[in-house]
């Protein structure tokens, strides 16, 4: 079941917690728009390829000012049209992916940012924001060896900030909430579907 209203909805956590897998469920139960960041837009592809590739040096700050333009560009080209034509969005990853890479991650200070987020969004913010959290070490075991892009080669203590970010966000941020993925699908399912029952959604 899906509201009259269109919704949209951002699923969060670190490479390998299954937010993707529930993204992309939840997105055709309710017959919303799944997308994904970065790199759902012909520009975006061009720009994941940049800020994926390992054998490129980039500092933190291009590194995130290349997630924003994507984002900025993935908000004005996708989600903000899906919303007006009355169809919900699910995202695989939107801002609070950035503050925990980029600000907790990179370690870069917050504040400008978060400032420079608020460019590049707009008033776009999520209805919803799930977190799907599990240990950095589950995380690494459930991704393939051969994955090495310029995040998935960064030390286990990158990841443990990255996952930490996301924790504390969600003590920061409105609408979010944080949903133990360290158990078997059914029960994560059970509690996705739960938070998302609450804004109107599988009620």
């Amino acid at each position: 079941m899906s509201p009259t209203t269109p919704l949209f909805v951002a699923f969060e956590g670190i490479d390998g917690c299954g937010k993707s897998t529930h993204a992309k469920r939840v997105a055709k139960a309710v017959d919303a728009r799944f997308t994904f960041e970065p790199g759902d837009t012909p520009l975006g592809v061009m720009l994941r390829q940049r800020l994926l590739d390992a054998s490129e040096p980039m500092s933190p700050q291009t590194e995130a000012l290349l997630m924003l333009a994507d984002r900025s560009h993935h908000v004005s080209t996708v989600i903000t049209p899906t919303l007006a034509a009355g169809q919900s969005v699910v995202s695989d990853r939107y801002f609070g992916s950035t503050l925990a890479y980029q600000g907790y991650g990179r370690e870069m200070d917050l504040a400008p940012l978060r400032a420079a987020t608020d460019v590049a969004i707009g008033t776009c913010r999520p209805d919803l924001t799930i977190v799907i959290d599990i240990p950095v070490a589950v995380a690494h075991a459930r991704r393939a060896p051969s994955q090495r892009d310029r995040f998935e080669s960064a030390t286990v203590d990158f990841h443990e900030r990255v996952r930490q970010g996301f924790l504390s966000l969600a003590e920061l941020e409105p609408n979010w909430i944080v949903i133990n993925g360290n158990q078997n699908l059914e029960a994560v399912t059970e509690r996705v579907d739960a938070a998302l029952a609450a804004i109107g959604w599988f009620a």
